[in-house]
Order: structure tokens, then C-alpha cells, then sequence
């Protein structure tokens, strides 16, 4: 047998250690994601993935599933405006006149009047000076923070603020400080150790916390900013439209001034019914993003129908503040009767987002599909999404959700939660020497 040479030898090693890097990277990956949980429930006799489920139309208080009717608990229309007539009309008029695309950046030839429009509506809404809008409300946060801030400052965010904020704050090279959820104690523990450390600083939470829907200590936040000279930014993505009597957010909540924070960003996709987001504030901040921040330098425009339609469902809201109280009665309702069923809701506060914890993820996974065989779309938010241990249903409200739907999602929950427990128990003992 002819011997390899070499230089043949040398590549086939390095071509096997290419395709042994992919193959542990790909392995690494699997381990923590939802399908490597999707195949041990699979071996419990779990019969569907609740994931990636196709909807067949607008998701509203129910939904349509191979032409089954759901009630559904899985919606950002936290408003129920999403399909009103008078967005459609809008829409369908500006796509004649500029179709689907803004055709380019808006730095270099996408600029349209509806993106001129919606961010003035903002910035009024806001009252504040200025506003930007991206195409992407993920881009928003990590664009913002990665552009704005350098090695030499630093960002100080809650421990439970969205992927966006944390892959922001690691963009931009400056240091990163996590403090523990909703603990200004901890926080300025952080500030009065590490700020003076630092040029720049600002300050990163949430209007309301999208896996635990509560709120946090707003007024002390900007007390804390102002003592330790910093910035503060706010993501209100789920508490826009959400808060206040008018659905103005955690400013209206508190009664806040605009101006106590630097940064106030959004996303357009939840009762704004589109989706990108926005961050409002001084002229002279927005400008610097405009001409730099490289979520909106690089990419194309929002589509000038998107920035229509959510120009269109701000001033629906505004119009129709019922629409919000609505919102807050049905959370509230929801918050009371799963406690008085027993149910663990952790940190709730009763405004659009309301978790039943339930602690192990196969649990939850297994609960979620026996409410979907009962005609009830609720969705499983497991490891690494939240701490293990922590895995839960997560419940979105809308304004559209009526008493009794609660009621019977929640008391299908009581029925299916110990059946599910029982199953996964019941697997363990039996194979628990594969362990």
C-alpha cells in the first residue's frame, strides 16, 4: 500500500480536526437548547413539540391551528388592535405608494415620510426631543448600547434584562456589571464600588420584566443615576402601552418626568402591532445614532408600511384608552384566580405577562401539550431561557381575553399540572439506573 506523504497527512489531520470542531461545537450547542429537552420528553411519551407551531391567522384571543380553533395565551396584541380595519386601510394605501421595501438604508436613499412620521408621533408621545426608529427591535438594544459605549465606561444592568441589553452591553467593550433583579440595595452596592472606576456609566432595566411581569423600583433607579452621575436606560418593550391609565408606560406608572431617563427604547411589535424598535431622547443622542449606531447605518430601513401601521395603532391607543383598562382588568383577574387556584405566579404584578412557575422543565413541557390537546395554546419558557428550576407556562394577556377564558385555562392547569408530574415521575423511577 502506497504510504500518504506528508503534506497529505497534515491536511487530512487538519481536516479532521475541522470537522471534530464542528461536530463539538454542534454538540456543545445541543446540550443546551430546547430540542435536546424536546428528545428526552419524546422518550416519555411526549407526542408533539410545542414549538414552531404554524398559526393560520391573526393570533388574537384564539388562534386557528390545522383548522382547529384555540384559545390562545401566546399574543404581543396585548391591545387587541392588531387587524383593526383602519391599520389595514393604512397599510394597504402606503404599499401602493411605496410598496413593501424601503429599498435601502435610510442613510443613503430609504428615508420615506412614514418613518419621518412615526418618529415624531413617539417623540410627542415621549415628549421629548427626538427619536429614532430601527428595523429590528433585538438590533435596537444591541446597536445602541454597542455603538454608544467603549472599554472605558461601564453598564450596570439588572440581572434579568433581555438577550438584547446583555449582548448590547458585551458589543461594547465596556465593563459589565450584573446586579441581582429588581435590588437597587445591590445595585448601588455595584455603583459605589466600581463607578468611579469608569468614564461613562449608565444604568439598564426594564419597564416591565418580560419573564416575570413585574416592575421595577423606578423612582430610586433615577435617584441612584443622579447621585452616582450616570445614565439610565429603560427597554420598555413590554410596558408600553401596558402602564399607566393611558398605556404611557412606567413613566405614566410612577409619574415620572421624561427627562429622568437618557434612553427610552421600545419595540414597535407589541401593541404597536409591527415590529423594530425605537430608542427617544435629546436631539443631539439621536443624531449620533443616526449617522453611526450600526443597526440603522447598515441596514436597510423599517418597510414604510410597518412604520404606517404603527403610526396608525399609536393613535388607536391613544383614542381608545379602554382598550388598556381592559388590559389591566383581565390581567388582574388572571393574577387572582390562579392564585386562589394554588398556582405559583412568582413576581407578578398583574399587567400582560403572568408566569405559572412550575419548576422542572419536562414538566412544563409535558403540561403545555396536555392544554394544547384541551384546545389551549400556552407556551413552555424552560433552561437556558430562565434558571433551571424555574421553568414555566408564560400567560400573555390581551384586551380581547374574556373572564371565562381565564377560567378555563386555568382550571385545565389544576387538572393536567399533578397528571404531568406523575408522568415524568413515573418515567424516572423506572429508568432512573440509565441515569
Amino acid at each position: 500500500m502506497k504510504k500518504k506523504s506528508s503534506k497529505q497527512t497534515e491536511q487530512a489531520l487538519k481536516e479532521n480536526a475541522h470537522e471534530n470542531d464542528l461536530y463539538n461545537f454542534n454538540h456543545a450547542r445541543s446540550k443546551l437548547s430546547f430540542e435536546r429537552l424536546i428528545e428526552m420528553a419524546e422518550k416519555m411519551g411526549m407526542e408533539k413539540n410545542p414549538l414552531f407551531v404554524c398559526h393560520e391567522r391573526a393570533a388574537k384571543a384564539t388562534t386557528q391551528i390545522n383548522g382547529k380553533e384555540y384559545l390562545n395565551f401566546s399574543t404581543y396584541d396585548y391591545l387587541d388592535i392588531n387587524t383593526h380595519p383602519e391599520i389595514t386601510e393604512v397599510v394597504t394605501n402606503t404599499a401602493q405608494i411605496f410598496g413593501t421595501s424601503a429599498g435601502a438604508s435610510r442613510l443613503v436613499g430609504g428615508e420615506r415620510p412614514p418613518h419621518i412620521e412615526l418618529e415624531h408621533a413617539i417623540a410627542e408621545f415621549y415628549e421629548v426631543e427626538d427619536c429614532i426608529a430601527y428595523v429590528s427591535g433585538h438590533a435596537t438594544n444591541v446597536s445602541t448600547l454597542g455603538y454608544l459605549f467603549s472599554a472605558r465606561d461601564a453598564i450596570f444592568y439588572d440581572g434579568l434584562a433581555h438577550n438584547s441589553l446583555v449582548q448590547g452591553a458585551r458589543l461594547s467593550g465596556a465593563t459589565k456589571y450584573s446586579y441581582a433583579h429588581n435590588d437597587c440595595a445591590a445595585l448601588e452596592t455595584m455603583l459605589k464600588k466600581h463607578r468611579d472606576k469608569h468614564k461613562r456609566a449608565i444604568i439598564v432595566t426594564e419597564g416591565l420584566f418580560s419573564m416575570d411581569g413585574n416592575i421595577p423600583d423606578l423612582p430610586r433607579i433615577i435617584k441612584l443615576k443622579r447621585k452616582y452621575n450616570c445614565m439610565l436606560m429603560v427597554d420598555e418593550a413590554h410596558s408600553f402601552g401596558v402602564l399607566g391609565k393611558t398605556g404611557r408606560g412606567v413613566r405614566e406608572y410612577f409619574g415620572l418626568a421624561s427627562t429622568d431617563v437618557d434612553l427610552w427604547m421600545s419595540t414597535l411589535s407589541k401593541c404597536m402591532c409591527g415590529c423594530g424598535g425605537f430608542i427617544a431622547g435629546k436631539h443631539e443622542l439621536i443624531e449620533f445614532l443616526k449617522y453611526g449606531s450600526p443597526g440603522f447605518v447598515f441596514s436597510v430601513g423599517m418597510p414604510p408600511v410597518i412604520a404606517a401601521a404603527c403610526r396608525k395603532a399609536l393613535e388607536i391607543m391613544l383614542r381608545e384608552p379602554e382598550r388598556v383598562r381592559k388590559l389591566q382588568h383581565i390581567t388582574r383577574y388572571f393574577l387572582e384566580y390562579a392564585k386562589g387556584r394554588g398556582l405559583d405566579t412568582g413576581q407578578a404584578q398583574g399587567y400582560a405577562i403572568v408566569p405559572v412557575i412550575v419548576g422542572d422543565s419536562i414538566v412544563t413541557g409535558f403540561l403545555s401539550i396536555a392544554l394544547f390537546k384541551r384546545g389551549i395554546y400556552a407556551m413552555p419558557v424552560t433552561f437556558p431561557a430562565v434558571k433551571e428550576g424555574t421553568a414555566r407556562l408564560r400567560f400573555f394577556l390581551s384586551a380581547a381575553h374574556k373572564e371565562e377564558h381565564v377560567q378555563q385555562a386555568l382550571d385545565a392547569v389544576v387538572e393536567e399540572l399533578p397528571k404531568a408530574k406523575a408522568s415524568v415521575e413515573q418515567y424516572q423511577r423506572e429508568h432512573q439506573n440509565e441515569r
